[in-house]
């Protein structure tokens, strides 16, 4: 029986490019440039309605962490303990609570109970990543609005502070204006720190 070399090692080589071509298709990402996985999102599963984009989860307001596991309000849930002083305010410290707001869909709707150490009735707010927002709103005869970020505290524990600033305005005396560096440049007053209770 005569072996044809020639024949052998010409079908063994296209054997081999055709494997080769296939294996370089595959690892093609969907942009065309190359990608060591054929799919970068292909184990990677994504809660809350998120997503998978380019390997990394994307993830519908309210979300957060790797897998979008993570509800955003809850790290700003807590007790916490106030201090302040406010452009006709003295310094004082008093404790508040952000709680989660239930009777609102959104699921970044909190409630900040006893703001101002004054409020009885809740203040409505929306958490976003970082950042708390208190939208402009009327209660008890003052209107009240402000912004804060929450970050580590001095020993390291990961949203263990914010840094708010909000006014009061008194509209039913004169529109007198308790401001809490929410208008920094034109007060010259200081952001109200508050801490997380442990």
């Amino acid at each position: 029986m005569k072996l044809n070399i020639k024949g052998l090692l010409l079908s063994a080589m296209l054997t081999c490019m055709a494997f080769l071509s296939l294996l370089y298709v595959s690892c093609k990402g969907k942009d065309g440039k190359s990608s060591p996985f054929k799919d970068q999102c292909a184990a990677i599963s994504c809660a809350y309605g998120g997503y998978c984009s380019e390997g990394k989860c994307v993830c519908p307001s309210g979300y957060e962490g790797d897998n979008c596991e993570l509800i955003t309000r809850d790290k700003f849930l807590s007790s916490w303990t106030v201090k302040e002083t406010g452009t006709i305010t003295v310094a004082r410290e008093y404790a508040i609570a952000i709680e989660k707001d239930v009777a609102t869909a959104p699921v970044n709707s909190v409630l900040v109970k006893l703001l101002y150490n004054y409020f009885s009735i809740s203040v409505r707010a929306n958490v976003v990543k970082d950042s708390i927002f208190i939208p402009n709103q009327q209660i008890m005869g003052k209107i009240v609005f402000g912004k804060g970020y929450i970050y580590a505290d001095t020993l390291g524990q990961p949203n263990g502070r914010i840094s708010m600033r909000y006014e009061v305005v008194d509209s039913a005396n004169n529109n007198i204006v308790d401001d809490f560096g929410y208008y920094e440049d034109v007060y010259h007053s200081k952001p109200s720190s508050w801490t997380k209770h442990n």
